[in-house]
This record gives C-alpha cells, structure tokens and sequence, in this order.
C-alpha cells in the first residue's frame, strides 16, 4: 500500500520516510486500489494482504480494508502496530479480519525497540497498540527481526510469545536480512550487510532446541530438498502476486526487476495470471556459474537463493548469492546432510542421505 513508515528501522530493504513527497505523489489513488481489490475479487482471491512499509500510514486504510472486507476478502494486515487507534481497533472488532494481524517486533524494552526503528518513542507507541489489541481480545501473531541491538531480547520475546493465545510456536526470526529490493542504496544495503548473522552464529541459533532442529528439518528437507534444475521460477512466484505502492505488478513481494513487472494502469490482473506471468516462468538460467552450482545442488529449499535476491544482491536474476550459499551449506553439515570438504551441487547421493536424516 505504500513503501513509506513511521520507523526508520536499520535493516529494512523498501522503507522510505514517512512524508516523503515524491512516494506520496506516485502511489495508488483510493479509487485506483478499489479498482485492483474488485478484479481480485472477480477473479475468485479469497485473502489479501495489506503491508508496506507501513500501510497504516495510508489515510484511506479504513476505507480499503473495509471495501476488501464487503468484497468477501479475509485480511491479512502486516503492521508494527504503532498507528494502532481505539477507532481502528474497534473497527476490527465489528469487522474482523478473518485472518491474525501479523505484528513487526522490534525489542522487548525502550531502549532496544527505538535503537532498531531508530524512532525515538517507537516502543511506547508500539505498546500502546498492542494494549488495544489485547484490550479487545483481537487475535494477532509476532514476528521479529534479530540484530545486535536487540539479540539480548530474545528470551525475554519467546516468554511473551509464549502466553500468546494466538501463537503456536515461537516467532518467526528474520536475522539473513535481504538488500534493497529497489537497488536504490549502496550505503543502506552496506548496512544491511554489517547486520547479517554468520552461518556460525546462525547455526548456534536455530539449533538452540538441538532435537526439536533435528526433527522439524528432517521433514523439511525430506519434502523441499532436491536438485532445482536450470528453471528460474521453482516457487509459487507468479501464481499469485503483489502489486506495488504504484500500481506494478510483481510475481512477488521480493522482485521488482523492471522486466518482471506488470502495469496495470496497461492491463488487469487477469492478463498478468494468465498471459503474462507464465511466460516468465518459463525462464532459464543461463549463468554458467548458477547452472553449476544452484541448478545441481540439492539444498534447493534449505537455501534462500531465488531470482529475487540475485536480483536485488547483483542486479541479474540467475547470479548465485554467496551468503545465502554459505548459510544453506552449514546448516547441511550440522544436520549431515553434507562432509567438512563437500559442496552440495557435487552430490550424487542426496536422496540416500535425506532418507538417512529422516530416519535418524
């Protein structure tokens, strides 16, 4: 809904300052998103979701959530909970969402919370909406990012989650952190990268329940580990989609390589699904380096690499992310998937060795 936010926060790849003119200037006029939610409709979408940026920020919020709600639309709001009202709370209350607001959280004290947004006051905001939520026993879930600043939060985080009636587990932890989708700052993507976790230290955190770990990535890899071939598109990118703040079309939230999106104010959704999306899924790699090592390495799945960060780490859609490489390959030695001095695209017996994890 737009790409402006109220925070400023350190690691983010889309934020953009909350009064920004020219953003303001170019995103989708009121009658403009009815018009997009009404063709969702036709075309039989049951969910949309509202984000940003902070999509609060929209002086229409209302409006639109309650157009998409008449629609017959459930509503899936990703908010940092700040511009939370007794008014739209309420309004949640009449009209539910019909799906848990998903809430950005960005430390457990004031001091931890505002260095991350780099908004002073944000965490005092940040309670507050939550206070209003909770007040009206209105169904939310949490999500957080791991940084420096707030590392020291996370036990604090998972207790407080843990008394959460809507939660089924911990958080959802983001601590890779993925460059300007836009390409649109060297220096912020500088600082993104300062802020990334090393496979070493990402290890230490995702194995800090060690048999739970075990467990739930035997499945994991049992179903989406396997070689992905010279295919570009081996996700869900392009079945569905995301329109942008102004009104491009994107095969999702991540991509916005300028050959890969749709103009709608040229065409309707309908002839994104079906005409054009599909022929971008056709795509090959051609990159020699990506056809040897993503397209015959069989942590595909285990591993963040797609076209979307290629795109937004180098520029091209098919350049292997060396990072996300890195981290996909000690999390294979830590489970056994993969010897000290092994490269995954260099195995030939994957399939044995997911069996064996499983069976382990």
């Amino acid at each position: 809904m737009t790409e402006r936010c109220n925070n400023a926060c350190l690691h983010c790849y889309i934020n953009l300052p909350k009064d920004d003119p020219t953003a303001i200037a170019r995103e989708l006029s009121t009658d403009r998103w009815k018009n997009i939610l009404q063709q969702a409709a036709d075309l039989g979408a049951l969910t949309v979701r509202f984000t940003g940026g902070e999509p609060l920020l929209r002086d229409d919020f209302s409006e639109l959530y309650l157009f998409a709600r008449r629609l017959g639309l459930r509503v899936m709001l990703f908010t940092n909970a700040r511009l939370i009202t007794p008014e739209l709370a309420d309004l949640f209350v009449q009209i539910p969402p019909l799906k848990k607001i998903e809430i950005s959280v960005y430390g457990m004290r004031p001091e931890s919370y505002d260095a991350v947004a780099a908004r002073p006051g944000a965490f005092a905001e940040f309670k507050r909406g939550i206070e209003l939520l909770d007040d009206r026993k209105i169904a939310y879930v949490i999500k957080t990012a791991l940084l420096p600043q707030n590392s020291d939060d996370l036990e604090a985080l998972e207790e407080w989650v843990a008394r959460n009636p809507w939660m089924n587990g911990d958080p959802a932890l983001s601590c890779y952190f993925d460059l300007r989708a836009r390409r649109d700052s060297i220096a912020k993507n500088e600082l993104i990268r300062s802020l990334r976790i090393s496979p070493e230290k990402s290890l230490v955190l995702l194995a800090r329940r060690e048999a739970v770990y075990r467990k739930e990535m035997a499945g994991f890899c049992a179903k989406f580990c396997q070689p992905s071939g010279d295919l570009l598109f081996n996700c869900g990118a392009g079945k569905s989609g995301c329109v942008d703040a102004y009104g491009k079309y994107q095969m999702c939230l991540m991509l916005r390589h300028p050959q890969t999106v749709f103009d709608l104010a040229k065409g309707s959704l309908r002839e994104a699904l079906t005409e054009f999306f599909p022929r971008l899924r056709e795509l090959k790699a051609t990159n020699p380096d990506y056809l040897q090592r993503c397209a015959q390495c069989f942590l595909y799945g285990l591993c963040e690499q797609c076209p979307a960060k290629s795109w937004a780490e180098h520029g091209t859609l098919d350049t292997p992310v060396d990072y996300f490489c890195q981290i996909a390959h000690a999390q294979a030695r830590f489970l056994g998937l993969l010897k000290s001095d092994e490269m995954a695209w260099e195995v030939k017996d994957w399939g044995q060795r997911i069996d064996s994890l499983a069976k382990s």
